[in-house]
């Protein structure tokens, strides 16, 4: 049943947006693993890294459009959840590696043995099993978004001020994880993974893996997303959007749309930091910076809020052009990214999809040749009139 709402809820745009991510989950890792290293089409390793990287990120976007697109809730802080999800699986991967660390302790990590812990500490139990660290990326930003939305929006904190709160929710996190006695590594945070579910984190094979992983939960993510906007409780969160106080005067418990929305919506975030982690192999407390959480936002900008389709688009786009501007300019990539964002702001406030939706409405519009042409030997010639007696 709730396989074929899911399905009922997508459109022919929707479709061929799904076509062409299945067709790159699996053309990437064949590419990667089934092309010979001598053939121009192989896919190198760092690239699929790369592309799953972009993955992950396009995840994230998602979540940030679920909740500013459709509710008008402008959040600067995601990449407090984004990190928070990065961590578990951080934990996890640093319980595997046991004896082969530099210190050689099979319970204690590398940098609690430096700073001399005697102990591992409670909060870490459980983090050398998967489905314990499965569950813990999308319950810990899952209970914080709560807690925190719960009384945010019971007191009607709204627009700039509640922006303003979530960058300084991330802001805060940032400090508190660098600290050294929090026992998540302080300023280097957790690195040198070794393996994930006994495979190893750095053969081709596993990389290909986490590409396909990251490809398929922006698929899930994205028909999730899709089924919320387009039922019921989806154009509540557009009234929301547009005109909160006569929403609620028509009865509806705000509040409630806007605790529900915000809370899935930081749990895809937790999930696309955990698949970030392995990939890129370390997570540290600069992945809470408040910088992070607006460039997700320019990605949602430049894509096309609440669309869906266009923060993925956005997201990708923005961040192969910083691959690019960090490699060549590197210098120039932070005023490219702000002159991106307010030539979006000022001439594409749709986005990418939003002008390319109006250009083929344009198209559609505008009649063809062949109708407005009467001048050819099939046009009615239409007969002069009588002369009046």
């Amino acid at each position: 049943m709730m396989t074929s709402f899911l399905f009922r809820t997508l459109d022919a745009k929707a479709g061929v947006f799904i076509a062409i991510l299945l067709a790159v989950i699996v053309a990437v890792p064949c590419f990667n693993l089934l092309v010979p290293e001598t053939s121009s089409f192989h896919l190198p390793t760092y690239a699929v890294t790369l592309m799953g990287k972009y993955m992950t990120y396009a995840l994230l976007a998602l979540s940030v459009d679920l909740v500013w697109g459709f509710c008008g809730i402008l959040s600067l802080g995601h990449g407090a959840f984004f990190a928070l999800g990065g961590y578990a699986m951080g934990m996890y991967l640093m319980r595997q590696i046991g004896t082969r660390g530099v210190y050689g302790d099979p319970i204690l990590p590398d940098f609690m043995v430096f700073l001399n812990w005697k102990e591992l500490p409670w909060y870490w139990y459980g983090f050398d099993m998967f489905w314990f660290a499965a569950i813990m990326v999308m319950l810990v930003p899952g209970v914080l978004a709560f807690v925190f939305g719960w009384f945010a929006f019971r007191s009607r904190v709204t627009g700039v001020y509640l922006s303003i709160i979530t960058q300084a929710l991330t802001y805060a996190l940032l400090l508190a994880f660098f600290r050294n006695d929090m026992g998540f590594g302080g300023n280097n945070g957790l690195t040198d993974f070794k393996d994930i579910l006994g495979f190893d984190v750095q053969a081709d094979t596993t990389r290909a893996g986490l590409f396909a992983t990251s490809g398929l939960a922006v698929l899930i993510c994205f028909l999730i997303c899709r089924a919320i906007t387009k039922s019921k409780l989806g154009k509540v969160l557009v009234a929301v959007r547009d005109a909160e106080s006569r929403t609620r005067f028509l009865g509806y418990r705000v509040e409630h749309y806007k605790l529900f929305v915000w809370t899935i919506s930081a749990m895809m975030a937790g999930i696309a930091g955990a698949l970030y982690v392995p990939q890129v192999g370390i997570i540290n407390p600069g992945e809470f910076a408040p910088a992070n959480s607006i460039e997700t936002v320019i990605w949602v900008a430049v894509g096309g809020r609440g669309t869906l389709v266009g923060a993925v688009i956005g997201a990708i786009l923005v961040n192969f052009a910083k691959t690019w501007f960090t490699a060549a300019l590197p210098d120039l990539w932070l005023f490219a990214l702000g002159g991106l964002f307010v030539a979006v702001t000022l001439f594409l406030p749709k986005g990418i999809i939003g002008i390319a939706g109006d250009l083929m409405k344009k198209r559609k519009s505008t009649p063809s040749k062949e109708t407005n042409d009467t001048s050819g030997p099939s046009a009615t010639k239409t007969p002069d009139p009588e002369p009046a007696e």
